[in-house]
């Protein structure tokens, strides 16, 4: 496995307000298929944002469910966000939280953490899942900090309406409303749902941002935009979203946190220090999550 080295390009001779559209890469999580974004070859990061997954929409039959065994991260802080379905979070700090939609269980790696990420208790019926994963970079100076894990419910994120257009502002403030959930750097994250001709300006205030349509179509710029991709936004653009169908779109951005390398569930400024990460795993000496004995192995190199 390489490196990912991840930079902030900028839109070069570019009269429009999209740099690129990013298409997802279908890969494996847990024994479901989900569309990767964000690392992609054509972009790495948006903001601080370095990883983000499209999970599902999936159904599992009875006895099934989601299974990430416990896996280890540095660098970085990871905001679980669901539209359908539950998550139970267990970590190497003690803590054991389900996540169902709506709520934001926000993780802070830090200089180390361990957790696993599991279907609830009771498999007795079908169940469902629908969400996105996401990882943020932590600041230079915040990147060996402690590990923290914060759970926040459906019922605090701020809600507004604006033209019949449904925002949540998932993290970092938009529309005079901010999120109670802690952000490391200045960021955005929101959820949109557009109903057919709804418009909507985004926040100007950030220095990078893109969209991700979860469903529907959109049109930005007078391109016209399906579920399943991500334009991204040249730096400084007004940005206008319109909906040509009822539409659920993902907002993400921010201000650049600079250079990061990023290797399997690491994300760093050095090089070096995901190599002693990467040693510390493989000889056990993170600390694990309690009564859960499986964990993922590093990968070959």
């Amino acid at each position: 496995m390489s490196y990912l080295t991840a930079t902030q390009p900028r839109c070069m001779d570019n009269n429009g307000a999209i740099e690129l559209i990013i298409e997802p890469k279908e890969t494996d999580l847990g024994g479901f298929s989900v569309r990767r974004v964000l690392p992609s070859k054509a972009r790495r990061m948006i903001g601080p944002f370095s990883f983000f997954d499209h999970m599902g929409p999936a159904e599992f039959p009875p006895g099934k469910g989601i299974q990430v065994r416990p896996h280890p991260h540095i660098g970085l802080a990871t905001v679980t966000y669901l539209f359908a379905g539950e998550i139970m979070h267990r970590d190497s700090l003690g803590f054991e939280q389900s996540i169902q939609r709506g709520a934001v269980n926000l993780m802070t790696a830090g200089r180390g953490i361990v957790h696993s990420e599991r279907a609830g208790d009771d498999l007795s019926t079908t169940s469902r899942l629908h969400g996105i994963q996401s990882w943020m970079a932590l600041p230079a100076k915040q990147e060996e900090r402690e590990p923290a894990f914060v759970h926040y419910p459906a019922a605090e994120l701020p809600e507004l309406d604006i033209g019949g257009v449904a925002i949540r502002v998932i993290i970092g403030a938009a529309y005079g409303h901010t999120s109670p959930v802690t952000s490391y750097s200045p960021m955005l994250y929101l959820e949109l749902r557009l109903p057919q001709g709804a418009q909507l300006t985004l926040p100007d205030t950030y220095w990078e941002r893109a969209a991700y349509v979860v469903s529907g179509a959109v049109q930005i710029d007078d391109q016209t935009f399906e579920n399943g991709v991500m334009p991204v936004a040249c730096p400084n653009k007004c940005i206008s979203i319109q909906a040509l169908k009822d539409s659920h779109v993902m907002v993400i951005g921010g201000d650049p946190v600079g250079e990061r390398h990023i290797w399997w569930n690491f994300v760093s400024s050095s090089k070096q220090r995901i190599e002693q990460a990467k040693d510390d795993w493989k000889s056990g000496r993170f600390k694990l999550v309690a009564g859960d004995a499986e964990f993922i192995p590093l990968p070959e190199d």
